[in-house]
C-alpha cells in the first residue's frame, strides 16, 4: 500500500501448528497453519514479517522430534519456511535442545537471524541489525532476547553461546544505526517482556533484568516500534513516544503496526488468530505428527492412585498427589531432605493407564533440578512467599487476583513436601504459616534442610528472587519429564501412600 508499511510479528508460539489442542484433541484458535491464512490476508508489497522468538520448544511434535529425529529439520522449521519470514529473533527456549539443534534450525531457515546479544566463541553470533528499503523509505531492524536464559539454562544447553546484557545491547545498537545508517525508522525486536505497567509504571514483577521493556522504551530514545514477548501477554499502545506491540503465545495473536509515512503516524493493534488453518501446511508436516499422535497415545506406565486433575482450584488447594508424586521422584534423583514443585496451567494428572500425553501435559517444560541448602528461616520465607498465591474475598478464600491478572500464574504457588505446613490466608502476607514442622517436630530458624527445585525457581524464577541468593550444592541434568518416565519404567504400578501435609485454612 503506497504510503503505509506493515509490520507483522508473531511470538512465543512454541512449536504449535495444528489448532487443537494435545490433551484432548479439542479445536484451538492458535497456531502457525491459522496463522499462515492471517497473514495472507494482511501481507502486501510493503510489509515485513518478524518473528520473535520461541519457536522450537513447547509442543508435544516438537518434543518427539527431538527425542527421534533430532538431526532432521524440525517440523515447525518447515512450517517457518512456508510463511515468508522477512527476519527472526531468538528466545530463550529456542536454546533448550543445545547448540546442535538450534544450528540445524537456523541454517534451514530462510529468514535471518538478527539476534545482536548473542556472542559464540567471543565473536558475534547472528547479525546485529539488518537495513532493508521498504516503500521508498528506509527502516532497520534489529534483535536482542532477554539475558535472563543464561540464569534459565545449564551450561550444558547453553554452551558454546554468551548472552550480553539485553538492554545495554539495544541502546548501543540504535546508537550505532543512528550513527551510520540514519534510518527513516528503527524496528526493535525484543524477546522480554514489560517489568512495570505501562499504563501505571508499578511494577508488575521482580526488578530482576529478565524483562526490561518499561526501562528500554523509557530511556533508549530513537525506537518508532518495539515488538515484546516473552511474558505471553497481549498488548499494545504507546509508551515514552514508542510504539509497542506483544502478540500472545500459541499463535493466538498476531501483532500489526501501520507505519503511515506521509503523516509519521503509526498504530499498533493486536489481530486475534481465527483464521481457518492452511491446509498445504499442514499436510506438510502431517506424517511425523500422525507419527507424534501414535507416540502420545503409547502406555508407559500404571497406577492403582487417583493422580487426575479435574478441579485446577482444588488440586492445589488441596495438594493433589500428582505433586506429592513429583516431589518424590524429586526427592530420589536428588537425595534431597524436601522438594518444591508446582502445577502447570491445564495440568491433567494420570489417569489408570499412564500414556505419553498425559505426562506431556502435566510436565510439560524441560526442567533441570537443583539443590539448595536451606535454614528453617529461609525455608518459612519461601513457604511464606508461595502462601501470598491465595487471597480472602467475602469470607472465602480465592486465588489473588495478582496471580490472575494481567495473566494467569498459577506454577507460582510451590507446594513442599518433607515437612507438614498450615496457611492462615486471612493473615497479613508474611504472617501466613503458623505450623511449620517435619518429622512431628517443629521447625527451628538454625534447622538446616536440603532443597529440591527446579532450576527456573532455584535461579528466582516466578519472583522468588531471594532463592537465587542462595547458592546451588549440587545440579540433576536430567529433565523432569524424563525423571518421570524413567521411574514409570521402573515400577509396573505405581502406588504409595497419599501424603496431606499442607493446610489452608481462612
Amino acid at each position: 500500500m503506497k504510503n503505509r508499511i506493515r509490520i507483522l510479528a508473531t511470538s512465543d508460539i512454541h512449536g504449535c501448528i495444528y489448532p487443537y489442542r494435545y490433551t484432548d484433541g479439542s479445536e484451538a484458535a492458535y497456531g502457525l497453519a491459522r496463522m499462515k491464512t492471517l497473514v495472507d490476508l494482511l501481507r502486501d508489497d510493503t510489509t515485513l514479517l518478524l518473528d520473535n522468538g520461541d519457536v522450537l520448544q513447547g509442543s508435544p511434535l516438537q518434543t518427539y522430534h527431538y527425542q527421534y529425529h533430532p538431526d532432521a529439520v524440525s517440523p515447525y522449521t518447515r512450517a517457518m519456511n512456508t510463511m515468508g519470514y522477512d527476519y527472526i529473533n531468538l528466545g530463550n527456549h529456542d536454546f533448550d535442545y543445545g547448540e546442535a539443534a538450534l544450528r540445524t534450525h537456523l541454517d534451514a531457515l530462510d529468514a535471518p537471524c538478527i539476534t545482536g546479544n548473542v556472542q559464540a566463541n567471543g565473536k558475534p553470533a547472528f547479525a546485529n541489525y539488518v537495513v532493508r528499503e521498504i516503500g521508498g523509505k528506509k527502516v532497520a531492524v534489529f534483535g536482542i532476547t532477554t539475558h535472563y536464559l543464561k540464569k534459565l539454562h545449564s551450561n550444558r544447553t547453553l554452551r558454546p553461546f554468551r548472552i550480553k546484557d539485553a538492554f545495554l545491547s539495544a541502546r548501543n545498537t540504535v546508537e550505532t544505526i543512528r550513527r551510520l545508517e540514519k534510518p527513516d525508522y528503527i524496528i526493535a525486536l525484543y524477546h522480554g517482556g514489560f517489568e512495570r505497567d505501562p499504563a501505571t509504571g508499578e511494577a508488575t514483577r521482580e526488578l530482576t533484568g529478565e524483562d526490561q521493556a518499561y526501562q528500554i522504551a523509557r530511556e533508549i530514545p530513537g525506537i518508532d516500534v518495539l515488538i515484546t514477548g516473552h511474558t505471553h501477554i497481549q498488548g499494545c499502545g504507546t509508551l515514552f513516544g514508542t510504539v509497542y506491540a506483544q502478540p500472545g503465545q500459541h499463535g493466538d495473536s498476531l501483532a500489526c503496526v501501520d507505519i503511515y509515512t506521509d503523516t509519521g503516524a503509526i498504530d499498533a493493534r493486536i489481530i486475534r488468530n481465527d483464521a481457518p488453518a492452511d491446509e498445504a501446511m499442514e499436510n506438510m508436516v502431517r506424517a511425523e505428527e500422525e507419527e507424534c499422535q501414535v507416540w502420545l497415545d503409547t502406555p508407559i506406565g500404571h497406577t492403582s492412585m487417583d493422580l487426575t486433575i479435574t478441579d485446577p482450584f482444588e488440586a492445589r488447594f488441596h495438594k493433589s498427589q500428582v505433586v506429592t508424586f513429583i516431589n518424590r521422584i524429586m526427592m530420589e534423583a536428588s537425595g534431597s531432605d524436601l522438594a518444591g514443585s508446582s502445577l502447570v496451567k491445564d495440568a491433567c494428572g494420570f489417569r489408570p493407564t499412564v500414556t505419553m500425553r498425559d505426562l506431556l501435559a502435566t510436565s510439560k517444560y524441560a526442567d533441570t533440578l537443583a539443590v539448595k541448602k536451606i535454614t528453617g528461616a529461609q525455608l518459612r520465607a519461601y513457604l511464606e512467599h508461595s502462601a501470598e498465591y491465595w487471597s480472602v474475598d467475602g469470607g472465602r478464600i480465592i486465588v489473588n487476583p495478582r496471580y490472575r491478572s494481567p495473566k494467569e500464574r498459577p506454577y507460582y504457588y510451590d507446594m513442599i513436601d518433607g515437612v507438614s505446613y498450615t496457611i492462615k490466608v486471612s493473615n497479613d502476607p508474611g504472617q501466613r504459616i503458623i505450623s511449620l514442622t517435619r518429622d512431628g517436630k517443629e521447625v527451628c530458624d538454625t534447622d538446616e534442610f536440603t532443597l529440591c527445585l527446579c532450576k527456573y525457581r532455584a535461579n528466582g524464577g516466578g519472583n522468588y528472587g531471594f532463592l537465587r541468593e542462595i547458592p546451588n550444592i549440587t545440579e540433576i541434568l536430567t529433565p523432569m519429564p524424563e525423571l518421570l518416565l524413567e521411574k514409570f519404567h521402573e515400577e509396573p504400578v505405581i502406588a504409595f501412600e497419599p501424603v496431606n501435609n499442607i493446610t489452608v485454612i481462612l
